[in-house]
């Protein structure tokens, strides 16, 4: 896909990221180090009641993982972000996001006025801050995804984390099919057995790209998706 990059940036670990990715442009999430965890969530920048709904994009698309060709669906049933581009081929859309109960837990109480910047940050209290920049908060925050962690799920229900799913040089890219109020933060994954409290740094990419046929392999991926797609032209007339 031809692209014109705009700007790159790096968020550091347990850093917290928002921007309103305009329709034309894409996104391109990196893993540098190896081991990330990218925490994300999507709404309507221009309505932001409109927000990313997590069971519908995963029934419609008969998936309990998200990758290339995976559409991220709003509570209106249209397309914020598509899935263009990913090298992994699973990232998890199950396990929600850490809390500041579940980090002191697993690592122990480290606040800011002793550790500064190696404080024990938290995913839950991330998308807050970055929610708050736009005038929103916690009733505005429904499920999120994590990018570059893989979580399956057993027969008898069980999940189940993958160690080491996303190497160094690991990436996923989604394009904007609406103005989109993208948030992110860099925190561990909520299921990570590590013992360390060591997030990772993700390298991001924001490109203009050319606009998406009607034959995309996005909107073609699934009939679903195909609906999706035209109630979102529909919106934009």
């Amino acid at each position: 896909m031809e692209a014109s990059t705009l700007w790159k940036e790096t968020i550091p670990g347990a850093g917290t990221w928002s921007h309103i990715l305009k329709r034309g442009t894409a996104l391109r999430l990196m893993d540098t180090e190896g081991g990330a965890n990218v925490g994300a969530y999507f709404l309507n920048a221009a309505l932001p009641a409109e927000r990313f709904n997590l069971p519908d994009t995963l029934k419609a698309q008969h998936t309990a993982k998200l990758t290339r060709g995976h559409v991220l669906m709003s509570d209106m049933g249209r397309i914020l972000c598509s899935i263009t581009e990913d090298s992994l081929g699973w990232h998890d859309p199950l396990s929600g996001c850490s809390n500041a109960a579940l980090v002191a837990k697993k690592y122990g109480q480290a606040d800011y006025q002793e550790h500064r910047n190696a404080w024990h940050q938290n995913a839950y209290d991330g998308f807050l801050i970055e929610l708050a920049k736009y005038g929103l908060g916690s009733r505005d925050l429904q499920a999120t995804v994590n990018f570059f962690s893989k979580v399956s799920v057993s027969q008898d229900g069980a999940l189940k984390y993958a160690e080491a799913h996303s190497p160094a040089g690991s990436f996923v890219e989604l394009r904007a099919e609406l103005d989109t109020l993208v948030i992110l933060n860099t925190c561990q994954h909520p299921l990570d057995p590590s013992p360390v409290y060591a997030p990772k740094p993700v390298e991001l990419v924001v490109s203009r790209v050319p606009p998406p046929a009607d034959d995309d392999y996005c909107f073609t991926y699934r009939p679903e998706n195909g609906r999706a797609w035209l109630l979102t032209q529909r919106y934009l007339l």
